[in-house]
């Protein structure tokens, strides 16, 4: 229990998301349209053009199917041990899963009247959101596990947290989803990840 007690803080990070979480899902059931949300999509579409809808495109296709799909089959290639592969499969398939039973739960509509390209499905919490900061930020945690330079570690990071914060606004840029299912499948994805990795720690260190 030494790993656990020893990190306090990040217990107390993981409680202030749950709990601004809790507050967005409140708020959420309560109004299926926030004046927050209208005010930022505005915000963010203020900057529409041609360039800014393919780059958005672009971004967003990396929490597609097909793109983690290849990623993941990189990871098993560049990862000499396999088992932070199956981590990151694993990992990517739960969060799949809680995702889809959220949303059933909270049966909230997308923002059709602001959609530039064609989705279905409900809202809250954004799945790309959810995906990406599972997927890419397990990803950042696999990277500091190698005995690659720290300067390249560093880097990694940075282009893949810049990567995971462009998934999400791109999915408020082309009108899918509101900013709070953003910052649900953020801060959701975000929690779990403390939880996992601080797992991942315990038994790493016990053997």
């Amino acid at each position: 229990m030494t790993i656990f007690l020893k990190n306090y803080g990040k217990w107390i990070i993981l409680g202030i998301l749950l709990f601004i979480f809790a507050i967005v899902a409140h708020e959420v059931l309560d109004e299926p349209l926030l004046a927050f949300d209208t005010t930022i999509y505005h915000a963010v579409i203020s900057i529409k053009s041609s360039f800014w809808t393919s780059f958005f495109l672009f971004v967003t296709s990396f929490a597609s199917p097909i793109v983690i799909i290849i990623i993941s089959a990189l990871l098993f290639i560049l990862f000499k041990n396999k088992k932070y592969a199956w981590l990151s499969l694993g990992s990517l398939s739960l969060i799949f899963i809680i995702n889809t039973v959220l949303k059933y739960i909270f049966s909230r509509p997308r923002p059709f009247e602001w959609m530039l390209i064609e989705e279905t499905g409900y809202s809250f919490p954004s799945a790309h959101a959810m995906i990406a900061m599972a997927f890419y930020g397990l990803l950042i945690y696999l990277i500091w596990q190698t005995q690659i330079s720290k300067k390249m570690k560093k880097i990694l990071t940075i282009v893949i947290a810049i990567l995971i914060i462009l998934i999400g606004i791109s999915r408020i840029y082309l009108g899918v989803h509101y900013c709070t299912d953003i910052i649900g499948g953020f801060t959701l994805s975000l929690s779990y990840l403390i939880i996992v990795t601080s797992v991942i720690d315990y038994y790493r260190l016990k053997h």
